[in-house]
């Protein structure tokens, strides 16, 4: 069977709906799971969930005649968040499970994020699954179709971890009218708070703003509403819930990495000093330094969801995060990502401090950054090129290399990376002042212009 291949992603599997990404593959990727369960010597039901894109319906029913059809039994969660989906995982007896998701992609797009037991398929994994599909290989079989309801049960289990809050707090948050908005709502109301709600009504068209927090005019409501309510602070989630973007009482957005230091402080001040903290490479040298004043160990590591669940696994990390808003929290938790219950424990620890998000980081060392910039550079250039990044910076500076070249100037650093997902360089670059920021960022990106590359 012929299935586009580039819809077979880094982390997960992605594209535009009836473009690329059919109802055809849709079935096949049904197939070849259960192909890959027969390999792998497992039997058992699959729960499967999908977000509230349009989309998700007939992706779903495609899905799951795949995977029926090849003798495996479902278990439907419905129109759920991701971290729903991976929390199913712990709770109910299935072997693994499907999330239909297009995350914080357009509308137009949609996509699978695919676990086995507990954990993510990614990487080569995927590239399997799509090889089980060119060779035919799904069973002949009858599954059956079961439904359970779950947001309720999951509710009451963040509610039970996180705790009654030490005092009432004024905040609002931002659905996006993603599939947070499903969840949220009953979230707030279970913890006791009075919440202001932004775009809860659920639309997979996103008709208000895309659901992505980490660009900040998607920030742009839940600023002036913190501002207008006089709100202690605000909460965003991404279209499926397991990125969390923030915002403080002044309105000024508090980015992934300096979400991270709040939640590192309070687990390195509650479990023990020493423990590892888990980030990815486009995180602040604020975060590193905070790490290890709180005591802990900062293990920078590669971006991207599963890679960072990977490397947590291995180091046993309390606490993993990225400045993309993906929270992973395995003291108390799952170890997966989930915004919600990070939205949940993020109060717990502000409410109990009995300050404010901006006073709480209000000791962190001010530097100066860019945020994320995409460079467009073609997939078959663009790795081939950070290599070469990588042994020209090395020769002139110390760098550190685990994904992409990450120079290191003493008062700064610069970051090049290859995106795993799209044909585009990733850089960022940071520094003590605006004045070493540009002398920075100007070296490293006539590199990048020397090699034919637009900036």
């Amino acid at each position: 069977m012929s299935i586009a291949a580039g819809i077979f992603r880094q982390y997960d599997v992605r594209g535009v709906v009836d473009a690329d990404l059919t109802i055809e593959a849709a079935h096949a990727i049904g197939g070849a799971y259960a192909a890959l369960m027969r390999e792998r010597g497992v039997s058992g039901e699959v729960a499967i969930g999908r977000d509230n894109r349009p989309s998700g319906d007939k992706l779903r029913d495609a899905l799951v005649d795949g995977l029926s059809s090849a003798g495996v039994s479902v278990v439907d969660i419905g129109v759920v968040p991701t971290p729903v989906l991976y929390w199913s995982l712990h709770h109910l007896d299935v072997i693994g499970g499907i999330q239909i998701t297009g995350s914080h992609n357009p509308p137009e797009y949609n996509g699978f994020k695919l676990c086995f037991g507990t954990e993510s398929l990614h990487g080569h994994d995927l590239q399997h699954l799509h090889a089980l599909i060119r060779s035919g290989a799904a069973p002949v079989g009858e599954g059956q179709v079961r439904h359970e309801a779950l947001i309720d049960r999951y509710v009451a289990d963040v509610v039970a971890r996180t705790g009654p809050l030490a005092r009432d707090m004024k905040i609002v948050y931002d659905c996006g009218n993603g599939a947070g908005a499903l969840v949220a709502p009953q979230l707030m109301r279970a913890l006791g708070l009075d919440a202001i709600g932004l775009f809860t009504e659920s639309d997979g068209t996103f008709p208000n703003h895309h659901p992505d927090p980490t660009v900040s005019e998607n920030l742009q409501d839940l600023i002036a509403a913190v501002k207008r309510e006089g709100a202690e602070m605000g909460i965003a989630f991404d279209g499926d819930a397991d990125r969390i973007g923030l915002v403080d009482d002044e309105g000024r957005i508090i980015w992934g990495d300096h979400i991270l230091i709040l939640y590192a402080r309070d687990v390195l001040a509650r479990t023990g000093l020493g423990q590892p903290i888990i980030f990815d490479v486009k995180c602040s040298q604020a975060l590193t330094d905070e790490i290890t004043r709180a005591g802990g160990r900062a293990v920078m590591w590669k971006t991207g969801h599963s890679l960072i669940k990977d490397k947590m696994k291995e180091e046993r990390a309390p606490l993993a995060g990225e400045m993309s808003g993906h929270m992973f929290f395995s003291e108390g938790f799952y170890g997966h990502d989930d915004a919600l219950y990070g939205a949940a424990r993020l109060l717990r620890i502000v409410a109990a401090s009995g300050r404010t998000v901006r006073e709480l980081l209000a000791d962190v060392p001010p530097f100066v950054t860019t945020p994320e910039i995409r460079v467009e550079c073609g997939d078959e250039r663009k790795f081939e090129l950070v290599e070469r990044a990588v042994a020209h910076f090395r020769a002139r500076h110390d760098v550190i290399d685990v994904d992409g070249v990450r120079v290191l100037f003493g008062d700064g650093w610069g970051l090049i990376r290859a995106s795993n997902t799209q044909p585009i360089l990733v850089t960022r670059y940071e520094a003590r002042s605006a004045e070493r920021l540009a002398v920075i960022r100007n070296e490293m990106e006539s590199w990048i212009r020397a090699q034919g590359v637009t900036v």
